[in-house]
Formats: C-alpha cells, structure tokens, sequence
C-alpha cells in the first residue's frame, strides 16, 4: 500500500557518503530516517536511478538549479532518494554540483522504498527492484504532499512543480 498524505514516514535507514574536505576517507552515514526528518521541512524527490536519462538530464538538475528558491520559500532541507548505494549517490551528486545543496541519499537495498509502498520491479529493463518517480514534502516526519508519476512519465515530480506547492 502507498503511503499517504498525512502519514507518518515509516521507519528506515538511508545512506550518505560524506566527502572530507581534506582529501581524506569519505565517512559513511546510516541515517534513522524518522530522526533525520524532525522538526524539519523537507523536499523530496526520489528516482528510479542515479546516472539513467531523465534523473540525470532533468530530474536532480532542476532541484540544483531551484534549491535555493526552495530554502527561500522554508524548506530546510532536500533529499534526492534513490535505489543506489551511497558511493554511487555521491558520485552523481558530485557530478552534478549537487553537493551541498542536495541531500544524496541511498537506500541500496530498497528496504524504506518498499516500506513507503513506492517500490517498483524494472527486473525486466536489468534494473532489479527500484523507487517510482516522485517528488514530496514532509513537514516534521509526516507527508504532506506527494507528487507520485506514472510508470514512464516526468510530469508532474519536477522541481518547479513542488516549489509552486510550498
């Protein structure tokens, strides 16, 4: 079952690979989800895949090129959500100046996208179980606007749709 406006978010761990200014070993963080969401407001957006056509051509650059328009309008912070490993969440962040601006969040193993009942199995395109596109915003844990796509499309998840709704 999906996951509902008013709904607390369920319980989950994401992953976030930290840099070290100082060229050292990056640290890998476990973030309690439910934790890392109080008290605050956040935009989300999750993707089927970091580094496939349209998250990388579209999806994460819009959140780039807005997030400050979204901090102004009193978002705290910005989760971009994946089914990808956190090295590899890096890395695309990285890749696209998101860093910084952007939370770049792993859930490599699909276990919260299950939980949030937004799972999907692209099995048959190689690509095993993954998030369906959407974009969110969660106000101290708990949903409270879900911009969910269908199979296929980039209508309505966008960055300058959820900023509109903010």
């Amino acid at each position: 079952m999906t996951i509902a406006i008013g709904a607390r978010l369920p319980d989950g761990i994401l992953m976030e690979r930290i840099e070290d200014p100082a060229g050292g070993e990056p640290t890998l963080l476990s973030h309690d989800v439910n934790e890392l969401a109080r008290g605050k407001r956040i935009a989300l957006f999750a993707v089927p895949g970091a580094f496939t056509r349209t998250c990388s051509a579209r999806h994460l650059p819009e959140f780039v090129a807005l997030a400050a328009q979204l901090r102004a309008k009193g978002i705290d912070e910005i989760w971009c959500v994946s089914v990808n490993d956190a090295h590899v969440m890096a890395a695309w962040g990285a890749a696209h100046g998101a860093i910084g601006a952007i939370r770049m969040l792993g859930d490599g193993s699909a276990r919260w996208t299950h939980a949030l009942g937004l799972a999907v199995d692209l099995g048959d395109k190689g690509m095993g179980w993954r998030s369906r596109r959407y974009s969110a915003i969660v106000e101290n844990g708990v949903l409270a606007r879900l911009n969910l796509e269908a199979p296929g499309e980039f209508k309505i998840s966008d960055a300058q749709s959820l900023l509109e709704q903010v």
